[in-house]
């Protein structure tokens, strides 16, 4: 991993922690102790069809935070990853689509060390500053995304993983500057990592057609070429919010100009030795994303609504006359979410996902209009200490989803243990569907550390 991008901010830390000798005379520094919080955590999932187990994983995660002169502030999380199989990730992290100062270091097929994120943040006049390896976070959906598009996706675990830990960390200045009573945030992200999708093979690997295109005739080989990447820094991405509240509204409005972390997958045919050959070219292309969230609450019910507008975006195709076997057009994805705590310690969560894509083209392999649904239900008991959870996802389309209960109970103080299923429905064809067999029993533990 380089540690240019380290270098740099550890430069201005120490450059916004020095002060003029007269202020140092008149008051000496002295900066606090670091803090530093740790978190084991250990899941085993075992295969449902093939009673085999699928991993066997343990996590160590550290943040340390230091105070620093003039109100800034350092934080650092680092992770050490490690799981007893190779199911979810054969041969270890594939990265190829990940920035080079990004990248996990490994220590093995089975390993590997992770600088989750690190960064200097502070107040400089009226504005908020945050720089250096970090998540951005737009959107309030659960379970699937719309507009939370600044940073891409690991798909190690398809959408099973938390978002906090299944985003990709980005290199970003980001700052935040009142105007009136709003804030607008600025991003500027140099860092080109795209989503880490799972190389074939894997357990999570993509098989539904409106992902990888259709399946090739018989007879005929298909070769994936490397990705043509954007540059750094010259392929930065720009973004910018503006958020307030109106009439007890909380409001944003989002735009993104970006490179879309999804890649075009465009091919052809060719005949070595007499061999069809279908070769994918994957490509990464430039997108505007406009998007919009609102929510309020009336009484016991949230409201919260999220629209995001690509343009433009590319999709598989199975038309002959297709020369490349990618279409563009746009697509409008929101979310309709009502979240109801009229029980006690429950909370009853209802999501309506419609993507429409505007052009009607030749050969989709996704209808024009497509809706996933999800219903969370969630209730607490002996005082926070027990959670029972249960989340269901379906595709009103071609009537594939997913259903994942959840059991959690606090043995200790910071010590969890939990027991949950992730099961699958629907036929190859759809985007839950296309792990049908893929259903598991899930064991784990999280154990917080007292903070040092």
């Amino acid at each position: 991993m380089s540690l240019r991008p380290v270098a740099v901010l550890l430069a201005c830390a120490t450059l916004a922690a020095a002060r003029p000798a007269d202020a140092q005379q008149a008051q000496p520094a002295a900066l606090e102790r670091p803090t530093i919080a740790t978190t084991i955590e250990g899941e085993w999932a075992l295969e449902a069809g093939s009673g085999r187990a699928q991993k066997l994983e343990t996590r160590i995660q550290s943040q340390l935070d230091q105070s620093l002169p003039r109100g800034l502030r350092l934080t650092a999380i680092g992770r050490l990853h490690a799981d007893a199989y190779e199911r979810l990730a054969p041969g270890g992290p594939h990265q190829a689509e990940i920035w080079t100062p990004t990248r996990r270091l490994e220590l093995g097929d089975r390993v590997d060390l992770e600088l989750r994120e690190l960064y200097l943040e502070g107040r400089i006049g009226p504005a908020w500053l945050r720089i250096g390896k970090q998540q951005v976070v737009w959107g309030q959906a659960d379970g699937l995304k719309v507009l939370d598009v600044v940073d891409p996706q690991d798909f190690r675990e398809f959408v099973l993983d938390d978002f906090d830990d299944s985003r990709i960390p980005l290199w970003t200045a980001n700052v935040e500057v009142p105007v009136g009573p709003a804030t607008l945030q600025l991003l500027w992200i140099p860092d080109p990592s795209a989503h880490d999708v799972p190389r074939p093979g894997a357990a999570f690997a993509f098989r539904a057609p409106r992902l990888v295109g259709p399946r090739p005739p018989p007879g005929v080989a298909v070769k994936v070429r490397a990705a043509n990447r954007p540059d750094p820094f010259r392929g930065s991405d720009l973004g910018a919010r503006l958020a307030g509240r109106f009439r007890d509204w909380d409001l944003t409005a989002n735009y993104l100009w970006h490179y879309d972390d999804a890649p075009v997958l465009r091919r052809s045919l060719r005949f070595p030795d007499g061999v069809p050959t279908a070769d994918v070219q994957p490509e990464y292309a430039r997108a505007h994303v406009v998007g919009v969230t609102a929510s309020n609450t009336f009484g016991e019910l949230t409201v919260r609504f999220e629209a995001a507008y690509m343009r433009p975006r590319w999709f598989p195709t199975d038309d002959a006359d297709d020369r490349d076997g990618a279409v563009r057009g746009d697509e409008l994805g929101a979310v309709v979410g009502l979240d109801w705590y009229g029980f006690r310690d429950t909370l009853l969560s209802l999501q309506l996902f419609p993507t429409l894509l505007p052009d009607d083209e030749p050969g989709l392999l996704r209808d024009r209009l497509d809706t996933n649904v999800t219903f969370l239900a969630r209730r607490s008991f002996r005082n926070e200490r027990l959670v029972a959870e249960a989340i269901w996802l379906h595709n009103l389309n071609q009537g594939d989803g997913a259903f994942r209960p959840e059991l959690r109970y606090e043995l200790r103080d910071g010590l969890w243990v939990w027991a949950g299923l992730d099961w699958f429905y629907g036929t190859r064809d759809g985007l839950f569907g296309q792990f049908d067999a893929r259903d598991r029993a899930l064991l784990g533990f999280e154990w917080g550390l007292p903070t040092l």
